[in-house]
């Protein structure tokens, strides 16, 4: 299918052209339009173009006007303002006739990137034999958005989960398995599986750090331990795979339980590149990209400085011959780059680590690793707070596990439903909480900008007032609800009714769709996204209230609401879809 204009490309164009008449030395001249709380749109270009032509502002922008007809299909009024600047007002007809052609089309308008790349995304970085916390929400939930987001304009994605899953902690654990070989032993299946798995794990990763810490002689045989595993011992291998593996039946069923699909094949941790780590040290070296410095191999930046004021290095390998993250983060590169075919780069990684990546992407952009055809980018996310603005920590201090700020997001969004459920059986209830829950989770996070911090506040998320996840799922269903009592009537647009403020005001916040995406997708700021979507269900709220739908003035009023209220329902299940949250029909 051809793509889909928007009012806002179709206007420029027009308005580029009577540009272009009316000044013939300018070539293909760039009105600058923008959208304007004056009129529809402001055309802002003609100022700069004047003054290069050495022309009066004003007098070009009346020969531009008279170029552009009022009262044309497309422009209603049309008017110079101040200096130069146009106000355009467009006509109901091409809002109606401009969103039938959005609606005609499965992807809402939305045009497929003409040269689309490859992004490799690593998001999603739990730690094997450990609990997954708040602290690996935000990266799991803006990186599975960012996926979504860069997938739908057309891009090839590639998934990476790039998990802890090597280093000495690995010799304690083994070898307290191999003294107590029973201590991973639980229930396999059910819906507690995950949970069961975790919980043996761990009591064996305290009770083995509580015997490393007072028992020497088993401190040495775990440090033995970690010299089989990295020189690849069968038997090692074996008891480091066991970990992993019931490791993921718990990562997968926190995954399960956020909504969110990962793929064995995705995930790939730091062992994955462990065979790489030592040529990856001698390229760096040879090509004296890294030197060597008190024994340890480093890389220098100028601009990068201690504490002390000192020059701070990159540490490749440590004096002691043990690899640094550096080596496994710059050997990931090589495989992405090299063997994934990877255009971009695009880690979701917690803003504290801006340095390490800095220094990173700089290391393999000297090393030839990121030529000019590979960006690297680090979405730095904020941390999560609590109501008092301070670290979320449980009452007693501690992290606060992921999987019970989950529930408990399920179980208040239950009694929000339940509060207002007039037809849903238990079962609908327990659904729908579960979706309107962990909606509210996702969207608290996503409407935030990433690289803020924000207030992991429940009460707030599971409103139905306000910027929450609930005010958009409620405006969803409330729709579903106008259509089934439509019976019959079926939504069609209709080009030759005037509109009402709230119908044009929807009409054109409806025309910004692909323009919000592409904004979201090309900044990675999925929060775009989701302050469209509130907008968009804010502008409905308003048309709802002020524009009697099914009880219009005449039938034909009544199926032009209908397509309105059907294209709105569309765009916010689309949308919301891309940030990986559900919709349903009745709430």
């Amino acid at each position: 299918m051809a793509s889909v204009h928007s009012l806002a490309s179709t206007v420029n164009q027009r308005v580029a052209d009577a540009l272009s008449a009316a000044l013939p030395e300018a070539g293909a001249a760039d009105p600058l339009l923008r959208r304007s709380d004056r009129a529809d749109f402001q055309a802002n270009g003609i100022l700069a173009l004047a003054k290069k032509a050495k022309a009066n502002p004003r007098e070009l922008a009346t020969r531009v006007v008279a170029g552009l007809p009022a009262g044309s299909d497309l422009i209603k009024e049309i008017e110079v303002s101040g200096p130069g600047f146009l106000n355009i007002t467009v006509a109901d007809k091409a809002i109606i006739e401009t969103l039938a052609a959005r609606a005609a089309d499965d992807r809402l308008g939305v045009p497929a990137a003409e040269k689309p790349g490859t992004t490799v995304i690593d998001y999603a970085q739990p730690n094997v034999a450990k609990e997954m916390h708040v602290g690996h929400l935000r990266s799991a939930v803006i990186g599975a958005a960012m996926v979504e987001i860069l997938e739908f304009t057309g891009e090839k994605v590639v998934r990476r989960h790039h998990i802890g899953d090597w280093g000495t902690q690995f010799g304690m654990l083994i070898q307290y398995l191999t003294e107590h070989p029973h201590e991973l032993d639980h229930q396999h299946g059910g819906p507690e599986e995950g949970e069961a798995a975790m919980s043996s794990l761990n009591r064996l990763y305290k009770a083995s750090r509580a015997l490393f810490d007072s028992d020497e002689d088993f401190k040495a045989r775990s440090r033995d331990r970690v010299v089989a595993l990295q020189a690849g011992d069968p038997e090692t291998l074996a008891l480091w795979q066991r970990f992993v593996d019931e490791s993921k039946i718990y990562f997968y069923s926190v995954f399960d339980k956020l909504d969110m699909e990962i793929h064995d094949e995705d995930v790939v941790g730091e062992s994955g590149y462990n065979a790489m780590l030592e040529e990856t040290c001698r390229i760096l070296e040879d090509s004296g990209v890294a030197v060597r410095s008190d024994g340890a191999l480093c890389v220098f930046f100028d601009d990068v400085k201690g504490p002390d004021g000192k020059p701070s290095p990159l540490i490749v390998k440590k004096s002691n011959g043990g690899y640094g993250y550096a080596a496994t983060d710059l050997s990931a590169i090589r495989d992405r780059v090299q063997n994934l075919g990877a255009s971009t780069l695009l880690y979701v990684v917690d803003a504290r680590q801006s340095l390490h990546f800095k220094m990173v992407f700089e290391t393999a952009r000297r090393a030839g690793w990121l030529g000019d055809d590979v960006q690297a980018v680090q979405l730095a996310f904020g941390t999560v707070l609590g109501k008092d603005g301070k670290p979320f920590k449980t009452r007693e201090g501690e992290t606060v596990r992921l999987v019970d700020l989950l529930d408990e997001a399920i179980e208040r969004a239950s009694a929000v439903v339940r509060e207002k459920a007039q037809d849903l059986t238990e079962e609908e209830i327990a659904e729908r909480g579960t979706q309107v829950g962990i909606g509210a989770v996702k969207y608290a996070d996503l409407s935030t900008s990433a690289s803020r911090d924000y207030k992991f506040d429940l009460d707030q998320m599971v409103s139905l007032n306000g910027d929450t996840s609930v005010y958009l799922q409620y405006a969803y269903a409330r729709i579903q609800s106008i259509l089934r009592k439509a019976g019959d009537v079926k939504p069609a647009a209709h080009p030759e009714l005037g509109l009402a403020d709230a119908e044009r005001a929807l009409g054109l916040h409806l025309d910004r769709f692909a323009e919000s995406l592409a904004e979201a997708a090309s900044a990675y700021e999925p929060h775009k996204l989701a302050a469209y979507l509130y907008q968009l269900a804010s502008h409905y709220t308003t048309f709802y209230s002020e524009c009697p739908v099914l009880k219009a003035e005449s039938p034909a009023q009544v199926e032009n609401r209908l397509f309105l209220c059907d294209l709105t329902a569309r765009t916010l299940h689309r949308g919301m879809a891309l940030l990986g949250i559900r919709t349903p029909e009745r709430l």
